[in-house]
Formats: C-alpha cells, sequence, structure tokens
C-alpha cells in the first residue's frame, strides 16, 4: 500500500515537468474496462469546451542517479527519497479513478539503477494498468534517455503519449549542466518512436496502437545561454522533422543552488512570448526567420505577431473582403478561427468593422492594419500604431484574467491565439 508520506514526495517531485498537457488522444474503452481517453483527455489542461479535467502526475522515484545541474532530485541534492512500485501506481490509478479524482495518468521517474531497469518498470506498470486492471483512461508516460529502444518501442504500444524531455536547448548546454544526458540519447527516440507513428498510420491491422496522442517535449528557458531565435529553430525542427505535438517552455527557476546556473529566474514573459510564437508556427505559416534571428530574442513590449507586422508596414493595410487567408492570419487581432470566420462569412456578404466585432475580432488591434470595404479607422503613423500597440500589450499583460474580462480578451488567453 502506498502511504500518504511517499504519495506527497512523488507527486511533489513531479510538479515540475510541464510537458504533459492536452492528450487528443482517440483510445477508446472496451467492454469490461475502466476509463475513456477520447471522452475524458488529459487533466490540467482545457478541453475546447471549457472544461478542466485531472491526471495523476507521479514518478516512479526520485532517487536519481544522474546530476543534472538544474534539477531537485539529482543525486547530490539533499533531499528526501521515495520510490513504488508498478503494483502500488496501478492500484492507486485504479482508486482514484473509482472516486473521480482522476481522468488519467502522467508517469515519469528519476533514473534508479540503470536506465534499462528505470524503463522497465514503467512499461511493466502501464501494461498492467491495460492488461490487468483494464484501465484505457489516458496514460502519458516519460521515457528515459539511454534506455533501449526494444523497451520503448514496447510501452509505446500501452501509452497514448510519451514525451522524451530535451531540457537545454543546445548540446554544449546538455554537457555543462546536465553531462549524463546526450542529445542523441533524446533525439533518436524521437526519431524511432516517429517511424514508428508513421508506420502505425499506414497499416490497417494496428492502425492507432502506437502513442495515438504523440510526442511532447519540454524545455527550459533561461539557465543556459540560448537566444529565443535558437530555441523557436530547435521547435520549428521538432514539430517539422519529429512530428511533435507540442513543445513546452518552462521559465528557469532557481529552486537549486549551482555556481553553473543564474542567480535570477527568466521570468514569465519570456515564456509567454515563446508560446505566442509557438503558436505561430505551428498554426500561422510563419517561419522562425520571419519572427526572430538566431542570436535575437523576442520582443518584450510586443507579441510576436504584432512585433512582425510593425515591421512590415509597407505590406498593410489589407482590405478584409479580398484578402486571401494566409494574410488574415497575419493581422495582429485576427486568430486563426476569427480568420476562418471571416472567410466563410464573407461569402454571403460585404464585411464592415460592426460585422468584425460580433466575429470576437480585436478591433482595437487589427483596425491599424485592415480595410472594411475601403473604409481604414488605424493610424497611418507607424510611431503611432508603436505605441497604441505597447500602451495595450502592457495591459493585458498586467490585466488578471477573470470571469468578467471582455469576451476578445477571455477568447484569446483560452486559446492562444494572437
Amino acid at each position: 500500500m502506498l502511504d500518504a508520506e511517499r504519495l506527497a514526495i512523488l507527486t511533489e517531485s513531479a510538479k515540475y515537468d510541464v510537458s504533459c498537457s492536452s492528450s487528443g488522444s482517440e483510445r477508446e474503452n472496451r467492454k469490461g474496462g475502466l476509463g475513456n481517453a477520447s471522452v475524458g483527455g488529459i487533466c490540467h489542461s482545457f478541453t475546447p469546451d471549457g472544461r478542466c479535467i485531472s491526471l495523476l502526475k507521479i514518478l516512479m522515484s526520485n532517487a536519481c542517479l544522474y546530476d543534472c545541474e538544474y534539477c531537485p532530485n539529482r543525486v547530490s541534492a539533499d533531499v528526501k527519497r521515495a520510490s513504488v512500485t508498478p503494483d502500488e501506481i496501478c492500484e492507486l490509478v485504479i482508486n482514484f479513478y473509482k472516486r473521480n479524482y482522476i481522468e488519467g495518468l502522467f508517469l515519469s521517474s528519476a533514473v534508479f539503477d540503470t536506465p534499462d531497469r528505470t524503463m522497465e518498470l514503467l512499461c511493466e506498470t502501464v501494461i498492467k494498468l491495460r492488461k490487468l486492471y483494464n484501465f484505457h483512461g489516458y496514460i502519458h508516460l516519460k521515457g528515459i534517455p539511454h534506455a533501449d529502444t526494444a523497451i520503448i518501442m514496447r510501452a509505446a504500444k500501452y501509452v497514448d503519449r510519451m514525451s522524451f524531455n530535451i531540457e537545454l536547448p543546445s548540446e554544449k548546454s546538455l554537457k555543462l549542466l546536465a553531462p549524463q544526458k546526450t542529445k542523441e540519447s533524446l533525439i533518436l527516440p524521437m526519431k524511432n518512436l516517429r517511424l514508428a507513428q508513421l508506420y502505425d498510420s499506414g497499416n490497417k491491422v494496428k492502425k492507432g496502437r502506437v502513442i495515438p496522442a504523440g510526442q511532447t517535449t519540454q524545455m527550459i528557458i533561461g539557465a543556459s545561454p540560448e537566444s529565443d531565435g535558437e530555441i523557436l529553430k530547435l521547435t520549428e525542427s521538432l514539430y517539422r522533422k519529429m512530428g511533435l505535438k507540442r513543445v513546452y517552455y518552462s521559465s528557469y527557476i532557481p529552486v537549486v543552488k549551482s555556481d553553473k546556473l543564474p542567480s535570477v529566474g527568466a521570468g514569465l514573459l519570456r515564456e509567454h512570448r515563446l508560446y505566442q510564437a509557438d503558436w505561430l508556427i505551428r498554426f500561422y505559416g510563419f517561419d522562425v526567420d520571419e519572427i526572430c534571428g538566431e542570436g535575437e530574442n523576442l520582443s518584450p513590449d510586443y507579441d510576436p505577431k504584432c512585433a512582425w507586422a510593425l515591421r512590415n508596414m509597407h505590406l498593410f493595410p489589407v482590405e478584409v473582403n479580398t484578402a486571401p487567408l494566409e494574410t488574415l492570419l497575419r493581422v495582429p487581432g485576427i486568430g486563426a478561427k476569427g480568420a476562418y470566420r471571416i472567410i466563410e462569412a464573407r461569402k454571403y456578404t460585404s464585411l464592415g468593422f460592426d460585422n468584425l466585432a460580433k466575429m470576437r475580432i480585436i478591433i482595437k488591434r487589427a483596425k491599424h492594419f485592415i480595410t472594411c470595404n475601403g473604409k481604414f479607422y488605424g493610424s497611418e503613423k507607424s510611431e503611432t500604431v508603436r505605441a497604441a500597440l505597447a500602451i495595450e500589450g502592457r495591459h493585458e499583460l498586467d490585466e488578471q484574467l477573470s470571469m468578467f474580462s471582455s469576451p476578445e480578451v477571455a477568447i484569446s488567453a483560452l486559446t492562444g491565439e494572437v
């Protein structure tokens, strides 16, 4: 039986991994089984209809052999250690699920004994959950660097999502701050899982068996000197070559002391800007070079789309009633959903600013970059536009989102649209 003290230690130790949001799995329940990932999704995230759903987030052990400078569980850290068995985790998941505490599991572990042994026990846990306990809810498994490929691929058949956290954006920083890890030990499993996914998608017999919710990873921002441009270049490669579902960014917080780490944190604004740029890469058709140069950082004053638009004022204003979709997606204040609404609505009528407001377009931002039936309500002076967008940006960052926030701000915050 898993006691409360070990549970507290292992759940507390797992909180620094942020790569477990958003599932997108299509795994369904079977007759007599427990849980349904395609309905419940994953916890600590918002579903499209606004529900917040829960996930048990736990380590199998925090007794790590590695000595990563940034990690609270590193071998040289003076912290309480604890471990659990596969059966204890399985029983905990089933009991929590039956009590409606959780709808899925995020399972990770420090590297104890050997990487292969750690991965074997993680694999044993998820197989028991599926076969012995008949659990068909959502499972996200954190992979172990340097573990044998065969064990990783076996585990991938039983979970909805896997992640190998890159942690640091360059091999140079890995050697300095996480010497037991290598770029190959993190990238190679991603490649193998991607190949398995591609084979699986074309295999009619076994379709949907290998990580149906895909892969994610996490990078720590600010613990090492890489620029935002370098970070986003790696992000773009991971999306386009590895087919990752999400790259998560975790702003460095000095929770442990080390002469090799900065004495102050990176701040949440930098993390926020990276997520905004990430969104542009995934959904708006932007290339990294358009957003941020390799040695540059994102602007703290403007979101990445506004910053791009201000550098390209010669491309604006554009006429809402005739501009193609790819152009509308680049207009500040028009999100992806808004752009598609405009394309659909203008088939039937000529759109004015009042129509755009009803579509929840952020008019106070978009008006400087669009015309409606030839009418322009923005400013023709770039200095005035810069000042207005800077003021609006500071206001949105300072404002705490509440139940009574304006609809366009609430929707933008929920979806990540810019």
